[in-house]
């Protein structure tokens, strides 16, 4: 299980509000949301970008809430533009920050999403396994996520709500295979209950610190999504420990 901190849950005050800081959260690299939560940057190894992608109404705002605030968010709307939310967690003996961003999921708000897939390292993609509507459209929602943020983006596919299983459309075998053949990661979850709720997060966020470290992905390349944590960058600072005696070269 990963160790998790509290951290506040924050959303744009308006839409005119989103769109005003949009553009500039784009030119430093960063979004409106994180200023309000720099200060935990410093207990981190890392920070990661993640995307919460699909189709309204499969229950993404859910799954991030469920997350982050460890119980169910009973009164949703669709979500207008983008909300924010953040937790940092513990995983394979690293402490990583999630910047996670959830996006609207109605077409007239597709334009500004877009917007905040650059630079994203993870990403959920997100269907509800009661509508086949919404896994008909997962191939859309993963070819924008592969185009549009980072080349190397890790990505969990989501069947939610599980706790409906009475109504399903889509068995858990199709979505498997259908993950298989995109080479994605995949769990059924339910945002009601929380079943696998933080395991997607926790499996998607480990893959990603597995790739920085065989190499696959660099936290200083530009647009990776990833930040070395004032954590990291104090060890990567710190002098290299002196050699012992007895390792001297050979005169010989």
């Amino acid at each position: 299980m990963a160790r998790v901190s509290s951290s506040p849950y924050v959303y744009p005050s308006s839409w005119l509000k989103l769109l005003f800081f949009a553009p500039i959260g784009l030119l430093l690299n960063r979004h409106p949301g994180d200023v309000g939560v720099l200060r935990e940057e410093k207990e981190a190894d890392f920070l990661f970008k993640f995307l919460v992608i699909g189709n309204a109404g499969t229950g993404k705002s859910c799954l991030l809430h469920q997350f982050i605030e460890k119980r169910f968010k009973d009164e949703s709307n669709h979500t207008i533009g983008v909300e924010f939310g953040s937790k940092i967690i513990s995983v394979v003996n690293k402490t990583v920050k999630l910047q996670i961003w959830d996006t609207a999921g109605q077409e007239r708000f597709r334009s500004v999403t877009r917007s905040y897939y650059r630079g994203a390292a993870g990403a959920l993609l997100v269907y509800d396994i009661t509508s086949r509507e919404t896994y008909n459209a997962l191939t859309t929602w993963l070819s924008d996520a592969r185009m549009l943020a980072s080349q190397n983006i890790v990505i969990i596919l989501c069947g939610n709500k599980k706790d409906l299983d009475a109504d399903r459309e889509v068995t858990f075998l199709e979505a498997s295979r259908f993950a298989q053949e995109n080479e994605l990661m995949f769990l059924e979850t339910s945002a009601l209950t929380g079943e696998n709720v933080e395991e997607a997060f926790v499996q998607c966020a480990r893959k990603i610190l597995n790739k920085i470290e065989s190499g696959e992905l660099d936290p200083e390349r530009m647009g990776s999504g990833i930040q070395y944590g004032d954590a990291a960058l104090r060890q990567l600072r710190s002098p290299r420990r002196a050699q012992p005696q007895g390792s001297q070269d050979c005169g010989c």
